[in-house]
């Protein structure tokens, strides 16, 4: 894994370390999230906007960013594996761990992370809680946001509370 470049990062409340860095990274769409157990609804969302056309780059939330958030037990992976599993899939061309303290979250902070990356776009889900953020981040940037489905019943917290309940 390799860290941002430049001094200016360094200096910023986040950081992108990279897992894969697509060569040339030219106007991607980068999407940033906990991925932390991946079920058919993160691929199904990536896929429909690998299919757009335009590169795609993945932002993984480092594990302290997850537990203080979700709590002491998530994430279940550590970012490391889970930013090697989104960069197997065929529709993703990049990967990077998000780190920094829990407590930046704003729209503001992640500009100044994904500015160097120069998104295209900024992609989210339907219902997304940072949707409002998630605009005005890619308004900063001079991205569009592309808000794509939702795919009903099928989320990391479904998932853990299905195999809770199977054991």
């Amino acid at each position: 894994m390799t860290d941002t470049d430049g001094a200016h990062e360094a200096s910023l409340p986040l950081r992108a370390i990279w897992f894969r860095r697509p060569e040339p990274l030219e106007g991607p769409v980068v999407v940033t999230g906990v991925f932390d157990v991946l079920h058919v609804g993160h691929v199904r969302f990536l896929t429909s906007i690998a299919e757009r056309g335009l590169p795609l780059v993945v932002g993984i939330e480092s594990d302290e960013r997850v537990r203080a958030w979700k709590g002491p037990g998530r994430p279940i992976n550590p970012a490391e594996e889970r930013a090697e599993t989104i960069a197997a899939l065929a529709c993703v061309a990049g990967s990077f761990i998000i780190e920094g303290p829990p407590s930046v979250a704003d729209w503001a902070a992640y500009a100044d992370l994904l500015r160097p990356i120069n998104p295209a776009a900024l992609a989210f889900t339907a219902g997304d809680r940072y949707t409002q953020a998630k605009i005005r981040g890619a308004e900063a940037l001079g991205a569009q946001a592309w808000e794509l489905p939702f795919t009903p019943g099928r989320s990391t917290t479904a998932a853990l509370g299905r195999l809770a309940h199977s054991l």
